[in-house]
């Protein structure tokens, strides 16, 4: 791709991808020409699923429906991922006024970590019936039995 196409890192544990996720990249589809979706390893947290798992999930959800999605995994920073992919947009969900926050000060963070890096953040909101959905809660309820299907797309359907 050519340096005019506008291209976004969405990172995430994606553990399992919910319809919150699936909401953000198909509203960011109508902005960039590819996305890639990053799934980080996040050290805070004790992963469910494997790195691989996660991967054909996030593919059978949106590769035979989208050209434009790519999909990867990384360690460490996810700005260093960004800058390693040369890309120019950060895409973040929100969901409620702590993940702004946080998102925030994750902007701001990267901005004084990488003071050369010309790397924007672009926050878009999930959509009102999806904005609860947490993967946290999601393997929660997996883990305990319940019905989590309401909150996944089909590809993680177990």
């Amino acid at each position: 791709m050519n340096n005019n196409h506008k291209i976004a890192v969405f990172p995430g544990s994606f553990d399992p991808i919910t319809l919150g996720h699936c909401d953000i990249v198909f509203s960011a589809l109508r902005l960039f020409d590819k996305i890639i979706i990053a799934i980080g390893d996040n050290s805070k947290k004790k992963s469910m699923f494997s790195i691989e798992k996660r991967k054909i999930w996030i593919y059978k959800t949106f590769l035979n429906k989208c050209s434009k999605i790519e999909v990867d995994s990384f360690n460490g920073l996810t700005i260093s991922f960004c800058i390693k992919k040369k890309v120019k947009f950060l895409l973040r969900g929100i969901r409620n006024h702590l993940d702004f926050e946080f998102e925030k000060e994750m902007f701001f963070f990267n901005k004084k970590l990488n003071k050369n890096s010309k790397i924007e953040t672009i926050c878009i909101f999930s959509s009102y019936d999806n904005f609860f959905i947490r993967s946290s809660m999601v393997r929660d309820v997996m883990k305990k039995g319940g019905n989590y299907t309401v909150f996944v797309p089909q590809s993680v359907r177990i």
